[in-house]
C-alpha cells in the first residue's frame, strides 16, 4: 500500500513496521515508550485512579502521565471511566486490546530486569575496549 507515494505495507498489503510510513510504527512507539510500558504494566494489576497511578509509576510527571493515558486511550488500550459523583472520580483500566499489549510489554520489562547485570558487564567490556583502543592509537 502507498500513502502519498510512500510505502506503508509489505507484500500482500499487510502492515510492515520496517516501512517508514507504516502506521504500526506509531502503535509500537506508544506501547513501548518509557511511560507507555509502565502504565500498561501497572494497569495489568488493577484499575487505578490518576493519583494512585502516578504514585505507582515513580518519577512520572502529572503532564506526562496525562498525555500517556490520553494517547493509550485514543489507541484503544486504556479505558477511562468517569463517574458522575462529587468529587469527580475517574478510573483507568485496560481494554481487551490493552491487556494483550500489556502482556507483551510486561514480558519485555521483566526480561530487562533479569538482564541488568549482563548489560552492565557488556557495557564495562565495551568501555574498557574503547579506552584501550583510544590509548593505543594516541601513542
Amino acid at each position: 500500500m502507498e500513502v502519498s507515494g510512500k510505502v506503508v505495507s509489505g507484500p500482500g498489503g499487510k502492515p510492515d513496521v520496517n516501512q517508514p510510513m507504516c502506521p504500526s510504527r506509531l502503535v509500537l512507539e506508544h506501547v513501548t515508550s518509557r511511560w507507555g510500558v509502565l502504565v500498561l504494566a501497572a494497569l495489568m494489576e488493577r484499575s487505578y485512579r490518576f493519583s494512585e497511578l502516578r504514585r505507582r509509576i515513580g518519577g512520572v510527571s502529572e503532564k506526562m502521565l496525562a498525555q500517556t493515558l490520553q494517547t493509550l486511550e485514543r489507541d484503544g488500550f486504556v479505558h477511562r471511566d468517569a463517574k458522575p459523583v462529587i468529587p469527580p472520580r475517574v478510573d483507568y483500566s485496560l481494554s481487551d486490546l490493552g491487556v494483550e499489549a500489556a502482556r507483551q510489554v510486561w514480558e519485555l520489562a521483566r526480561w530487562s530486569e533479569r538482564q541488568v547485570a549482563a548489560v552492565d558487564d557488556a557495557r564495562a567490556r565495551y568501555d574498557e575496549a574503547r579506552r584501550e583502543s583510544a590509548t593505543g592509537s594516541s601513542q
